[in-house]
């Protein structure tokens, strides 16, 4: 969880851009609340979370993510791969906001729409899905 000053938390998220391409970007959530000893964030909304385990070689094709949700890197290392071939890795304490979904009205084209994620390295990749 990188934090920058002054305090903040520098949330990393995948979105889906106006021409319906994934791409990530950075945003500042204040941690404005507390004690200077633990400052906090606001209050957000939570609806469950999930907790997965996928094996060494998991690959997943193009997809985009079924609702926003928060996912973080529990152990092991995982590759978000975006249509324009970039891609970025995320290990254990690390984190990303998945809101790259289907833009309304839009049918699912995998040359197109969503993110590709792969398990990295020699350990399993375990992730916890937060819904936003």
């Amino acid at each position: 969880m990188p934090l920058t000053a002054p305090m903040q938390f520098t949330k990393v998220v995948l979105f889906t851009d106006t021409d319906g391409r994934a791409r990530f970007r950075e945003e500042a959530v204040p941690l404005d609340e507390g004690k200077p000893q633990a400052m906090l964030s606001a209050l957000m909304p939570s609806g469950g979370y999930q907790l997965r385990h996928s094996p060494v070689g998991f690959r997943s094709e193009f997809h985009c993510s079924p609702h926003t949700q928060w996912v973080f890197i529990l152990g092991g290392a995982m590759e978000i791969g975006l249509q324009d071939g970039t891609s970025r890795v995320f290990r254990p304490g690390e984190h990303f906001y998945s809101a790259d979904l289907l833009p309304e009205g839009a049918t699912f084209d995998p040359a197109v729409h969503g993110h590709r994620s792969a398990q990295v390295g020699s350990d399993p990749l375990v992730t916890l899905f937060l819904r936003g």
